[in-house]
């Protein structure tokens, strides 16, 4: 049946109401760290799309180590308004992070390349060139 549990079956759990005070507050789910992001696959490169609004070409990073490609952004503002006996009438701070890994092993790392534009990172990522398979002929002793 309902066993022991209170609030069972009615959807309801005690730790609901404060789980969703923030989306309620904020008028819906409000995603952390939460950046589209869309590959394509170009023939000879991919481009990777992501979308990074409200940072500056400033706050973003880009690190390679070995074969992983990280993005790395963040952001924080803080703006007062004060009166004339300097009491607050505003006070609003803001911080943004972002942060994500791709693995790269099959790119030319020399050949990337990136451009921030109104709000979206593009990086072209040239795929390495198919090695010709080592054909060689083995001695026998």
């Amino acid at each position: 049946m309902y066993g022991l549990t209170p609030f069972g079956g009615t959807g309801f759990g005690l730790w609901d109401a404060f789980n969703d005070f923030d989306k309620n507050f904020f008028g819906g789910k409000m995603p952390l760290n939460n950046c589209k992001t869309d590959i394509r696959d170009d023939g000879d490169k991919y481009v990777l799309e992501s979308e990074l609004p409200g940072f500056e070409k400033e706050d973003i990073k880009l690190d390679l180590s070995g074969t992983q490609l990280t993005i790395a952004a963040e952001h924080s503002t803080n703006s007062d308004e004060k009166d004339d006996k300097g009491n607050y009438i505003r006070r609003e701070r803001t911080f943004g992070s972002y942060k994500r890994s791709f693995d790269i092993g099959d790119i030319d790392t020399e050949g990337i390349s990136a451009e921030y534009k109104n709000g979206i990172l593009t990086i072209e990522l040239p795929k390495k060139s198919p090695e010709a398979p080592v054909a060689k002929r083995l001695e026998i002793k």
